[in-house]
């Protein structure tokens, strides 16, 4: 690719509409890592947090130590949770290296937008021990939304080496007084077979809410094979 056509690229990538910058970085992620991290890296800095966020999710696409090294920089540098939750999800592309620091940024920002897309992240990564150490810190949020998205994340873990802590945990919750709770245990059981899971569902077809007895009831229809 021409030096005039990686301008035109990244002036796109810095102004242009949504889709523009997508097509851009689109065509970008074709070039080689040596050739597109320098432009992504100027742009990881631009006052735009639009611009920002398009360049982390361009590191992304090139899985290199340059390109890592410039994520965990920004991991100390960013301030908008847009951008940061996009720097999680580019960190994920860089397989088991990244899950000590995703569990550091969800430490370390309490940002509902964050969380949840760690929360999220993590499930796919294959580190049960770590997710459910961030679900514990979830369920202690103060956002509904994040304390949710940590009870059905427990559901994950159901069947793993784990189960028996994610059980124990959803059956504390299975007494919330908070319907919402309640709610997302039904979910969150419904991946179970195991005999106290399918009494928790027993008891929460009873709830006196019926969304929680709906989704308790949903929970315990046999799974198509």
């Amino acid at each position: 690719m021409d030096t005039n056509r990686l301008t035109q690229l990244e002036s796109l990538l810095r102004s242009g509409a949504i889709n523009q910058r997508k097509a851009a970085l689109d065509e970008l992620a074709q070039c080689h890592a040596d050739v597109a991290i320098p432009i992504l890296q100027r742009l990881a800095v631009d006052q735009d947090f639009l611009c920002r966020r398009f360049a982390v999710m361009g590191l992304g696409n090139h899985p290199t130590a340059a390109s890592l090294k410039i994520l965990k920089d920004l991991l100390e540098q960013e301030s908008d949770h847009n951008v940061l939750a996009e720097i999680a999800n580019s960190l994920f592309e860089f397989g088991d290296q990244s899950v000590p620091l995703l569990q550091k940024l969800f430490e370390r920002d309490r940002h509902w937008l964050t969380r949840q897309t760690i929360l999220s992240i993590l499930i796919e990564a294959n580190r049960d021990d770590v997710l459910l150490a961030v679900i514990r810190e979830a369920l202690q949020d103060e956002t509904q939304t994040v304390k949710e998205t940590g009870i059905l994340a427990l559901g994950s873990l159901l069947q793993g080496d784990l189960g028996n802590e994610a059980l124990d945990l959803l059956s504390e919750l299975a007494q919330a007084t908070d319907w919402r709770d309640r709610w997302r245990v039904a979910t969150a059981l419904s991946l179970s077979s195991d005999p106290i899971a399918k009494l928790l569902l027993a008891q929460l077809q009873q709830d006196e809410n019926h969304y929680v007895v709906a989704a308790a009831l949903e929970a315990g229809l046999p799974k198509e094979i």
